[in-house]
């Protein structure tokens, strides 16, 4: 069963990963200035390699953006499981929904081994990370609601724990799945779904384990430049780790690892799954695939040096004819 079609709302993605916390700032300024109505923000300890060289604290990242934007802003996705324990995430997350005055929303999910092994500690596989995820969830939301908290689980303890600085509402946990395991368990325990390729099985396995009328976001990554091949290589250079197949990206446990695979990822890989270049087509399409999908957000991150060009090619040449087009797409009048 799917939720009814909605027109879609389209955010930025701010990619922690290859851009200073200064430039962050300013690239959200300049989405909410371009058209973009919310905003997504990347949680990650490394960068996934040398090249995109950066990697700001997210949580300091949201309290900055709470000053600089009024638009509402969600993590894609933070780990609450191994790297940090929930206890603490739900601290973080109470206070920037407080921050950002119930714009806040907490995406969540079970991890990559790049980031979670810093600390030492085994990298389970995705069974045992999924019951992590799971309990870890239950600890948040009985924070959320104010009271004290004692928690002896299979795999946290909580003693006498308890948030003093809260929302008016608990902010919405949105769980992220790249497979129907993980989908079943998102309808389960998310207030939402989080999944960034726009398949179509992931959204419905969602649907059917109780995410019925519940929210779908995504989204892509895009380079905006005059030339198209050097868009290609732009990508190639900075986001080929986006295109290895399978697991890889769940289990690598270092930067060198992804730079080693990425090597095996060419251009025609690089231009089939970004959208490159100054061709409104090319982005519109890729777009679409999002909205046929049944996304309700769709988030699109800049790639490259050059996302002023980003920022003025899609307020003028994208998001009016995306949102128009979604528009006849609904029925809407």
């Amino acid at each position: 069963m799917r939720r009814e079609h909605t027109v879609p709302e389209y955010g930025f993605f701010l990619s922690c990963e290859e851009y200073q916390p200064a430039d962050l700032l300013r690239q959200a300024r300049m989405a909410e200035q371009a058209g973009f109505t919310r905003l997504a923000i990347s949680d990650h300890y490394h960068p996934w390699t040398d090249a995109q060289g950066s990697s700001p604290f997210v949580w300091s990242m949201i309290g900055a953006l709470s000053e600089a934007t009024d638009l509402p802003v969600t993590t894609l996705v933070t780990c609450p499981t191994v790297r940090v324990n929930p206890a603490i995430i739900a601290q973080a997350a109470a206070t920037s929904a407080v921050l950002t005055h119930g714009r806040f929303r907490l995406g969540v999910g079970t991890g990559e081994a790049l980031n979670e092994h810093i600390l030492g500690d085994v990298w389970p596989d995705f069974r045992i990370r999924a019951e992590m995820l799971d309990e870890a969830v239950r600890v948040m939301r009985q924070l959320f609601s104010g009271r004290a908290v004692f928690h002896e689980g299979k795999h946290y303890t909580v003693r006498d724990a308890k948030l003093y600085t809260l929302p008016l509402q608990p902010p919405p946990v949105y769980v992220s799945a790249f497979g129907p395991k993980a989908a079943e368990l998102a309808g389960r325990i998310g207030d939402g779904l989080i999944t960034m390729k726009p398949n179509r099985q992931t959204i419905d396995v969602f649907r059917g384990a109780g995410g019925v009328g519940k929210p779908v976001i995504g989204g892509l990554k895009a380079c905006v430049d005059s030339d198209r091949q050097r868009a290609v290589e732009t990508v190639r250079r900075l986001w080929a780790s986006e295109v290895l197949p399978g697991e890889l990206g769940r289990v690598l446990p270092s930067m060198s690892h992804f730079e080693q695979a990425s090597t095996l990822v060419g251009d025609e890989a690089v231009a089939k799954e970004f959208p490159c270049g100054d061709d409104p087509g090319v982005h519109l399409e890729a777009i679409d695939a999002y909205e046929k999908a049944g996304f309700d957000e769709i988030y699109i991150g800049s790639v490259g040096p050059r996302y002023e060009d980003f920022f003025e090619f899609y307020a003028d040449r994208i998001l009016p004819r995306a949102g128009a087009a979604a528009m006849a797409g609904s029925g809407a009048g």
